[in-house]
């Protein structure tokens, strides 16, 4: 039995960093859009390449054994040699695959991810077998045994189950943390509002928060993001229509401006953790799982689980690739010890 249960997709990524990719910004009144561009028509040479394996399922799942949690992951795979190097990257980790699903007549997923001189990154993504996942396939079993099940996005028509999922969850008890992904919250806040009201922990980021609640969120023209004295009205009202249940951690994310969340009582900050950016993809599904599991591990206590989480992410994205630079708890607790001014903003509602 697995204390914890992650599903989500698994994908084989493909790092390519060129340094003749450029950010080129379109704004308009109500926003700002960027774009990374090459050289039409053009014969473009790679500054430096690299092969991981990745996706919700897999990041998260590989977080979670790497914090210490006895954990199992449900995915679904094609039967290529790229499921073959994802189940080659889990022969050192202590994962229980035993509930991964494996389709002789689908591939395995496959992303293209270009990197820019920044840090972030522009995804090319085949969804393949992560876009297939059906109701008869999934070992209903281990999420009625696991104390916790985390909800990486899912894909396509896999978000035909997650309906069923998180009733079968709520029914045995199962502790349930949902990232909400674009997939399902364009199904509509009434749909997405069933899924809310059995998660004990959501975690979404700004972009899918407006796209969730139909708020925009408009531009701050205050001089700190986040003050003691008061929070951005329009982010206010998102957390106020996504928190449905009593008890209920709502988290949004911003990117390199770190991260809020909001329990009913408090409205809480956490600034990014300082350090190197190399590559900003695998940073969101550290942040959003490290979050759940140092709820667990900290008695629920949302300031230092923000901070374990933002130390955690900072680790991914100083590293090529999604899962390398990962921590223990014990290396999270003495980077906190390390840094003791590195804390929450909170305020109470």
């Amino acid at each position: 039995m697995s204390d914890i249960i992650t599903i989500g997709s698994a994908t084989m990524d493909v790092f390519v960093e060129c340094d003749d990719a450029n950010i080129v910004s379109v704004r308009r009144t109500d926003r700002k859009l960027e774009f990374m561009s090459y050289p039409y028509g053009s014969k473009i040479e790679i500054s430096d390449f690299a092969s991981e394996v990745g996706g919700g399922g897999v990041n998260t799942a590989t977080n979670f054994a790497n914090l210490g949690f006895d954990t199992g992951v449900i995915f679904k795979v094609g039967d290529d040699i790229y499921s073959k190097g994802i189940f080659d990257f889990f022969k050192s980790r202590n994962v229980d695959l035993s509930s991964v699903v494996q389709d002789s007549n689908d591939s395995t997923g496959f992303s293209i991810i270009l990197t820019s001189f920044e840090g972030d990154r522009t995804v090319l993504a085949h969804r393949g077998a992560n876009a297939h996942l059906r109701k008869s396939e999934i070992n209903f079993d281990a999420i009625k045994n696991a104390k916790f099940l985390y909800i990486a996005p899912l894909n396509g028509d896999s978000n035909k189950v997650l309906d069923d999922i998180v009733q079968f969850a709520k029914e045995n008890g199962t502790y349930v943390c949902f990232n909400a992904g674009s997939t399902g919250i364009k199904k509509g806040y009434n749909y997405l509002k069933k899924i809310l009201a059995s998660a004990q922990i959501v975690v979404l980021n700004k972009e899918e928060a407006s796209m969730a609640t139909g708020i925009t969120l408009r531009p701050d023209t205050r001089d700190e993001k986040f003050s003691l004295q008061a929070i951005h009205p329009d982010l206010k009202a998102m957390f106020e229509k996504l928190k449905v249940a009593q008890y209920q951690v709502i988290v949004i994310t911003d990117g390199g401006d770190g991260a809020y969340a909001y329990d009913g009582k408090f409205y809480y900050y956490c600034p990014c953790f300082e350090g190197e950016v190399t590559s900003t993809l695998g940073a969101g599904d550290a942040f959003a799982s490290t979050f759940c599991a140092a709820l667990h591990k900290f008695d629920k206590d949302i300031e230092k689980s923000l901070v374990a989480a933002s130390i955690n992410s900072a680790g991914v994205v100083s590293k090529f690739g999604a899962t390398q630079g990962l921590l223990t708890f014990d290396e999270i607790i003495e980077k906190m010890e390390q840094n003791p001014n590195f804390k929450c903003k909170i305020i109470e509602c």
